[in-house]
């Protein structure tokens, strides 16, 4: 079943995940998205379908130059030539600045990774939607980072300690303290809005970025570099935390900034 919003005839199932999920908690009405995703759609829609159709023209050339070419020595000189005369290649025009406004900072101003995955695959495009923080920790058990891969199929305490020697040195590198290493520091706390472990301050105070929890013991401590974020999570109640002299369980990275649920490579999403 489909119901029609301003003009588009948009299936049930999409229609009550974006007013019952979607939408609520956030500043947009159900009427001004339905309303603003018409207007898009009313605006791009002939644009996309002329692109589509140059592609498809570009696509007929490009083929039909390799079938006749079938059989010859392939030059790549006469090819570049080829492409440019039918405007798939064109010169390099002269340099410019992207002007867009109001992007969102993942896009515009984060340097990070960006993950591709086909949207027909739940469990890629779930792992996708999860993947702006991920476990420093796990990420070095589970791969050959330290030059080999666990051959155990149940934790091994040996391991472990190199991955925590580890993520301690990465700390070490990226957010050191005044004075002190973290794989020595036995305490983090906050005072006065600047973080101290052991009583010492990070070299560059700027690096702290907030916390969870208690100001003089801390859930969770977040940290910034080059405008990405790694959180220190602290829970005594756990082995890995118990075992640590300051009580760190866990090393958080902000990794993949954003994802493209991608439909063209999984589904005939174009025309």
């Amino acid at each position: 079943m489909r119901t029609e919003k301003y003009g588009l005839k948009v299936d049930d199932k999409l229609v009550e995940f974006v007013e019952a999920n979607a939408l609520p908690g956030i500043d947009i009405s159900s009427d001004n998205f339905w309303k603003g995703l018409a207007s898009i759609v009313d605006k791009l829609g002939p644009k996309n379908l002329e692109l589509l159709q140059k592609r498809k023209e570009l696509k007929q050339k490009i083929d039909g130059w390799h079938i006749e070419s079938r059989g010859k020595q392939f030059d790549a000189a006469n090819y570049k030539e080829f492409l440019k005369s039918i405007g798939y290649l064109v010169d390099e025009g002269a340099d410019f600045e992207i002007e867009t406004t109001n992007v969102d900072n993942e896009i515009a101003n984060i340097a990070g990774p960006q993950l591709v995955v086909p949207i027909t695959n739940a469990r890629f495009a779930l792992n996708a939607a999860n993947a702006r923080f991920g476990s420093l920790y796990d990420s070095v058990y589970g791969t050959d980072v330290l030059g080999s891969i666990s051959q155990s199929k149940s934790y091994d305490p040996a391991r472990g300690a190199e991955v925590i020697a580890y993520a301690k040195n990465f700390l070490d590198e990226i957010f050191p303290i005044s004075g002190l290493s973290h794989s020595d520091a036995t305490n983090y706390l906050v005072k006065d809005g600047v973080l101290l472990v052991d009583g010492k301050k990070l070299k560059d105070t700027e690096q702290f970025s907030g916390f969870r929890g208690p100001a003089n013991s801390p859930e969770g401590i977040l940290l910034k570099n080059n405008n990405l974020h790694v959180e220190l999570y602290f829970n005594k109640e756990l082995p890995i935390g118990q075992a640590d002299k300051a009580g760190i369980a866990d090393v958080i990275l902000e990794s993949a900034l954003s994802a493209i649920m991608d439909c063209e490579d999984s589904v005939a999403a174009v025309d």
